[in-house]
């Protein structure tokens, strides 16, 4: 919505290049989704420079057009705002779906202070991007109190006929920045849902040398991109996106508030006093926008509810097969201690290196290594059993990764640890098992993976067609040697078949 909006300004230019619109927008998009590969270590450092001429931009034009109209001050009388809903009353509510617009982004500054801390955020929001908002807004109103008929395109309006272009350029610019954010959140976002175990295994790649925040997601990038293009050629224009834009910030600020309300009653022990001050202030003003914006949902906004619910299948159909599969593989797991004591009553042959089997049961023995002693009849001189575990923080300190349990018969319980946001490097990490007494040779090491059949069934569990959605989701997952940087060379797969 925002580069579309951006190269709308060239109706004001010239009625010519309308047709254009669209192509235009659409080009710009491609060209910005392909270039995620490369990363923007190269050209990062232009952005802020950039932003800075843009919202000095916006204050400039709204400073002069309020000049012209300094009664526009009065708005911040919030007497008028009371008379407005008391006039216009259902029509006063119906305009604060719009008005709402004036707000969007807000709702990702939570997400920015995650990445930048609390001191960056306040002084960009107070230092710069609410002064030049504010005084553009006001120039805007001043601009209306002088035409009325500038209700057309009001922003584009402010500047000088001679300036429409270069506005046009720098605006689609700072569309283009804004959405490199949203799509590296994206990105961000996708990562820690993989990890959380909301989502596939997928292939993540570092686009940075020194940032390892910078990562690049291929099948992310290129279905946002899809779905972005369909938005773009469905609605035709910014005024139509609206309606699903609003939609969507609306009910992300509701969830963040009532999230935000639960964390300050668990966490940060607020009394019913504090939690009623914070309802009234934030939450009640969060739902009547949500309210007006509500009333599009026929309009457009349904669309957002779609994806929405679309997203929210995919994820928990991945979380609760997941741990279907889980429970499955354990109902056959043979357990740790009798596949101990077998080791030491059966006179199995003990071949030269070290094995080791990928687990997500660490109370069980994996069937890659039942399914290798069946059908090889030997076992390597060291047995590894290696679980993944992803705990609820960002980064894990590397003497806390690796916890390492000696079961006898040369046999290690290996538990290592990971953050949401960060990447798994399994031969790196077992590299931390020296500190423990434990060292591993690569070339002397082999990874034994089971890849699992899935059968739908209708046993007890899940729903038939959600088990067959998680099949096909696990099917067309990320293999676990390339999401774990597993070197091909070092690994032996082991096929299964699991009714779920």
């Amino acid at each position: 919505i925002s580069v579309l909006s951006a190269v709308e300004g060239l109706h004001l230019a010239t009625p010519v290049l309308t047709p254009y619109v669209i192509p235009i927008t659409v080009v710009i998009l491609i060209i910005l989704f392909a270039a995620q590969s490369h990363g923007t270590a190269k050209v990062g450092t232009f952005f802020g420079p950039i932003m800075l001429l843009w919202f000095a931009i916006l204050a400039l034009l709204g400073l002069i057009n309020m000049m012209k109209a300094p009664q526009v001050l009065a708005a911040f009388n919030p007497e008028y705002a009371m008379q407005f809903f008391v006039v216009n009353q259902g029509h006063g509510f119906l305009v604060l779906g719009a008005v709402f617009l004036v707000m969007t982004g807000g709702e990702a500054l939570y997400a920015d202070m995650g990445h930048f801390g609390k001191f960056p955020i306040r002084l960009a929001w107070f230092g710069l991007v609410l002064p030049a908002i504010a005084l553009n807004y006001l120039g805007q109103g001043a601009l209306l109190l002088n035409n009325p008929d500038a209700i057309a395109n009001p922003f584009y309006l402010l500047a000088p006929s001679w300036a429409l272009y270069p506005l046009v350029i720098l605006s689609t610019i700072a569309t283009v920045i804004a959405s490199q954010a949203v799509i590296s959140g994206v990105f961000s976002m996708t990562r820690q849902a993989v990890q959380l175990g909301f989502c596939p295994h997928i292939e993540i790649k570092h686009t940075s040398e020194s940032e390892i925040g910078q990562i690049y997601l291929p099948s992310a990038n290129w279905g946002l991109l899809i779905g972005v293009l369909v938005l773009v050629l469905g609605f035709e224009s910014s005024s139509n996106l609206a309606a699903a834009y609003g939609i969507a910030v609306t009910i992300t600020m509701v969830v963040t508030t009532l999230l935000v309300l639960v964390l300050a009653r668990q966490a940060w022990g607020w009394n019913r006093f504090k939690l009623g001050l914070g309802i009234v202030f934030f939450l009640l003003v969060d739902l009547a926008f949500f309210s007006a914006n509500a009333l599009k949902i026929g309009h457009g906004g349904w669309i957002t509810l779609l994806i929405g619910a679309v997203i929210f299948t995919l994820m928990f159909t991945w979380k609760d097969g997941r741990a279907l599969l889980d429970q499955r593989l354990r109902e056959n797991a043979m357990p740790l201690a009798l596949f101990l004591e077998s080791l030491t009553r059966e006179s199995m042959l003990r071949v030269p290196g070290t094995a080791v089997f990928l687990t997500s049961t660490p109370d069980g023995v994996p069937n890659a290594l039942l399914h290798n002693m069946k059908h090889n009849k030997v076992v390597h001189e060291r047995l590894v059993l290696l679980t993944v575990v992803t705990e609820e923080i960002p980064c894990v300190e590397d003497q806390d990764r690796v916890t390492v349990h000696s079961l006898g018969h040369n046999t290690y319980r290996i538990i290592i640890r990971y953050g949401f946001t960060e990447n798994p490097d399994l031969p790196l990490a077992l590299t931390l098992c020296e500190s423990h007494g434990l060292s591993f040779e690569m070339m002397d090491t082999t990874f034994f993976l089971g890849r699992a059949t899935l059968i739908p069934t209708d046993r007890a569990g899940m729903a038939l067609w959600r088990e067959k959605l998680f099949a096909s989701m696990f099917r067309n997952a990320t293999r676990p040697m390339d999401f774990f940087r597993i070197p091909y060379n070092r690994v032996v797969e082991l096929g299964t078949q699991v009714d779920l």
